[in-house]
């Protein structure tokens, strides 16, 4: 069983915990003190390794420190306005600490249940306000050198900050992608949650993921927020097809467009889904831009008066009857030749 840290424990002579934040099968999140830079508050991530598994050898264990290590000085170099600010990371007691800037707000899991609560799905013009911010960040984890990956998307590691700024958090289950494919980097052998994970991620760090199965979670989280409840997993749909229940009949505010973008992100093959997140975004908000032409078009000819039927000039006559004239004309031609 898992020890929770009490209130008024120190970390590092330096990180007094205030509270638990939220707990998970891997570990726990405190509220804490930064006691070296007063009034500073931050979000500790814990992960015990032996909560993954009680059978790891201690060569096991240290291959998983050195692995968290490794991850965690990746994670402390990035810097976006969408992601917490990773700024410190150590070890006590055999378990493993992240430290990083603290969140405050609602997650949006929160938000979408108040919401289901009222009977009123979310407006398509705020999911989208916030998918916007979203996507900003993951494309920029994804373009890192290597990628990461999040690989545990949902509205509950997504929070709303009380002046409107989208902040994905919880990296307890980022992966490093190397270039070569050869080898991969992971702080904790998991899966995901299950509404928000797609099907080749069920096998762990056995199966195959990239930039894909974040797209997956992604086209999930907003199919969440847009219809009130998660979409039918990836293994249900698997063996029962056509279960994902239309956006559009769900919620009136949503587009067909924008419902066609979610449903491809949540393709159950990777190669069906968009092939990254730029494509994503160009899907969900449209990459035509308006072309407003400053060529005027040539004028057209002037209409000829109207005229009553009694008042008809001989002009307007023989350009009525224009075609019929050339016709006659040609064939009186041909006539004369002939005769010649």
């Amino acid at each position: 069983m898992q020890h929770i840290l009490e209130p008024g424990t120190l970390l590092r002579r330096r990180y007094e915990i205030l509270e638990l934040v939220g707990q998970g099968g891997m570990g726990a999140v405190y509220k804490a003190a930064d006691r070296r830079l007063e009034g500073r508050i931050c979000a500790i991530k814990e992960i015990l390794p032996t909560l993954v598994d009680s059978a790891l050898t201690d060569a096991e264990l240290e291959q998983m420190s050195e692995q968290f290590r490794t991850e965690a000085s990746i994670l402390s170099r990035l810097d976006h306005p969408n992601l917490p600010k990773v700024s410190d990371y150590f070890s006590a007691s055999a378990r493993e600490y992240l430290v990083m800037d603290y969140v405050a707000g609602r997650d949006l899991h929160e938000i979408v249940r108040e919401q289901a609560k009222l009977g009123e799905p979310l407006k398509e013009a705020q999911v989208l306000a916030w998918a916007a911010q979203l996507l900003d960040a993951l494309e920029y984890l994804h373009d890192q050198e290597p990628p990461v990956l999040h690989r545990d998307i949902k509205p509950s590691n997504i929070r709303l900050t009380p002046r409107g700024v989208i902040k994905l958090v919880d990296f307890g289950l980022v992966k490093v992608l190397h270039t070569d494919d050869s080898r991969t980097v992971t702080v904790v052998q998991g899966r995901g949650t299950v509404a928000y994970t797609p099907l080749e991620q069920y096998g762990g760090d056995t199966g195959y993921t990239d930039v894909r199965s974040d797209i997956y979670s992604v086209g999930a989280t907003l199919y969440h927020l847009l219809a009130g409840t998660p979409p039918a997993d990836a293994k249900e749909r698997f063996l029962r097809p056509g279960v994902l229940a239309s956006l559009c009949q769900l919620n009136p505010s949503v587009s067909p467009r924008v419902e066609r973008a979610i449903f491809q992100a949540l393709s159950m093959h990777p190669n069906e889904r968009p092939p990254s997140v730029r494509v994503l975004r160009d899907m969900l908000f449209g990459s035509a831009p308006i072309v407003v032409s400053t060529v005027l078009p040539p004028p057209s000819p002037a209409p000829l008066p109207a005229l009553p039927a009694n008042q008809l000039t001989w002009g307007q006559v023989f350009y009525a009857n224009r075609h019929l004239l050339i016709s006659a004309g040609v064939l009186l031609l041909i006539a004369v030749l002939i005769s010649l």
